[in-house]
């Protein structure tokens, strides 16, 4: 689906349904791209679209045909065929939250490495929230944003990351931003408003998570992609919410582990000791969080 560009127009009344939900105005592209795009910094470009299929799908499609260079951000107003893990489908209402994509080049950093970039871009998020939102975000392993709602952990967002081309990374994040508790498509779904966030302008939320991002970027490939030396492993470890609990790890081909997920390794994997005494990583698959931490 080819994305329609709209977004420059902030004009009440162009286009069916820009204003109709007036708790939910429209991006401001243009401040976005004097905010974030500037010589020397990872950001080359932003655009917003009014409506598209994928961001995912259209940046990789962008970073295949050369159309698109390093620190290219793709951001959509409304999302129709969004795509989770395991290709998972899910929607949201026109301008409820942040629905983005980045296309990084680490040509430099070993691609054994290249597992991190999830795991970072959650981190980034997180950090961003923080600062630009007042709300505490947990990171469910391995791309699950969560926040709490009326005291349970709900999902809030997520991650998705696939190859373009050679070099080239897109990730993808969405995330509700003012979803109530009436658009809710499963009760484990949440929203920033609905945990309570100070601040649910998407302006500035979208600043302060891809200024965080560049930061973290910036720190991972100094160190070469190294981890431990970038502080990403530690501070990645003390915001997971997964670590600490018992869990199961449901596995391609119809098999499942279960047991305490005890760390985050040199290579982003869950490791889970079993009730065997043995421990075992995890490098994909569901997690299902079976007991509080």
């Amino acid at each position: 689906m080819t994305p329609r560009d709209a977004a420059d127009d902030n004009t009440p009344g162009r286009g069916p349904g820009r204003w109709s939900d007036l708790d939910r105005p429209p991006l401001n592209a243009a401040a976005l791209r004097r905010a974030l795009v500037r010589d020397g910094g990872l950001w080359s470009e932003l655009r917003v679209v009014q409506r598209t299929g994928s961001t995912n799908s259209d940046l990789v499609a962008l970073a295949e045909g050369g159309g698109a260079a390093e620190g290219t951000v793709l951001v959509a107003e409304e999302q129709t065929a969004a795509r989770g893990r395991l290709d998972r489908r899910w929607t949201a209402p026109p301008r409820s939250g942040l629905f983005f994509s980045v296309l990084l080049d680490p040509a430099e950093i070993p691609v054994e490495r290249w597992g991190w970039l999830p795991l970072l871009t959650g981190v980034a998020v997180a950090t961003g929230l923080s600062r630009a939102a007042g709300v505490d975000t947990a990171l469910k392993w391995p791309n699950d944003l969560l926040v709490t709602v009326d005291g349970e952990e709900r999902k809030a967002g997520g991650i998705l990351a696939e190859r373009a081309g050679d070099h080239g990374v897109v990730i993808g994040v969405g995330l509700n931003v003012t979803l109530r508790a009436s658009e809710l498509p499963v009760p484990q779904a949440g929203s920033l408003a609905l945990a309570g966030a100070a601040g649910t302008d998407r302006d500035p939320l979208l600043r302060g998570v891809l200024r965080s991002l560049e930061q973290w970027y910036a720190r991972w490939r100094e160190a070469g992609g190294d981890p431990a030396a970038s502080g990403l492993q530690e501070t990645y470890a003390a915001g997971c919410a997964t670590l600490g609990r018992e869990v199961r790890a449901e596995l391609p081909g119809d098999r499942s582990i279960t047991g305490e997920a005890v760390a985050v390794d040199g290579d982003g994997r869950l490791v889970l000791a079993t009730a065997q005494g043995v421990q075992e990583p995890v490098g994909a698959g569901d997690i299902v969080h079976l007991r509080p931490a």
